[in-house]
């Protein structure tokens, strides 16, 4: 086996990672597939590079060893990839704006602001569940801008080098439960209105599982958390089968009751990402006016904003 660049970037996911669970969901392979490939990489070189237990990975000597020289080597090539993508973009016929994002019903109004721009920009979509995996095909060159959320007490991995701005430094989490559960006819919802139910998160979502653990237990509740996308969530919240997270911009229905939760124990941050200054202000402007215009159109999300401090 020839070790190539991609093999590093496989070395150097894991490590960031921790695990080769979390690893493969920010590479987008099956961890069966991650593994196999470490294991051949491990052959290559001639020794294990992580020890693998209970608790996650971490590299042996040797892997420390590879790691010191794999680094260099990826931010270079990641550098390159960025400057002859720049180029491109810049040149005539190029593409004009690439724009990653987490789900958010901002991002209609934002591309239709950044087309009505003198001159219009071009801009193109990629949507991922993933931030982390946005923030790294930014550093990387394969985006020049990422809009995504960082939960809270689960901090994002920045690649060295980016430029990030703060649209929105916490935004509360909201519930949706069936129009018909009890929690529904109050304004306001506890966690301990919801202690006996099953949750939807999506797993995929960095931060998303670990934060909905960590503030149910906080709350002395054990989870009960089911895997799903946040669409079938929406639909089995909407017959009582589960509860979910929900974003405060979410559009009302008339099966689904949204509700803000007391104390507001879900918190994210919402950022905006790109390679220079220059950059993040080339698309931050759009994407606050689409963020703030969708939040006007909530009521909840309205009276909320008026109870919160400024800083928000």
């Amino acid at each position: 086996m020839d070790l190539e660049v991609r093999h590093l970037r496989v070395l150097c996911a894991i490590a960031d990672a921790g695990s080769l669970h979390r690893a493969a969901r920010e590479l987008g392979l099956a961890q069966p597939s991650l593994s196999t490939q470490l294991r051949r990489i491990e052959q290559a070189l001639g020794g294990r590079l992580f020890t693998r237990d209970r608790t996650g990975c971490r590299p042996t000597p040797l892997g420390r060893l590879v790691l010191g020289r794999a680094r260099p080597l990826v931010r270079e090539l990641g550098a390159l990839v960025a400057e002859a993508r720049a180029a491109a973009t810049r040149a005539p016929g190029g593409p004009r704006l690439r724009i990653g994002a987490t789900a958010s019903r901002a991002l209609p109004g934002w591309l239709r602001r950044l087309r009505a721009r003198v001159p219009p920009a071009d801009p193109t979509l990629h949507v991922d569940a993933s931030a982390n995996a946005l923030l790294r095909m930014v550093a990387e060159g394969g985006l020049d801008l990422a809009f995504v959320h960082e939960v809270e007490g689960s901090p994002l991995r920045v690649p060295a080098g980016l430029s990030v701005r703060v649209l929105v430094q916490r935004e509360p989490q909201f519930v949706s439960l069936a129009a018909d559960h009890p929690a529904a006819a109050r304004h306001e919802v506890r966690l301990a209105d919801l202690a006996g139910e099953r949750w939807m998160v999506d797993s995929t979502v960095d931060g998303e599982w670990d934060g909905l653990c960590r503030v149910l237990r906080e709350a002395g509740i054990e989870p009960r958390l089911l895997h799903g996308d946040y669409l079938t969530a929406y639909t089995l919240a909407a017959t009582g089968e589960v509860v979910t997270v929900s974003q405060p911009t979410a559009r009302p229905r008339s099966d689904l009751a949204i509700r803000p939760l007391r104390g507001d124990p879900i918190g994210v941050r919402l950022l905006l990402a790109a390679r220079t200054e220059t950059e993040l202000a080339d698309g931050y402007p759009e994407l606050a006016d689409a963020y703030w215009e969708v939040a006007a159109q909530s009521p909840l999300y309205r009276a909320w904003l008026d109870r919160a401090p400024a800083s928000v």
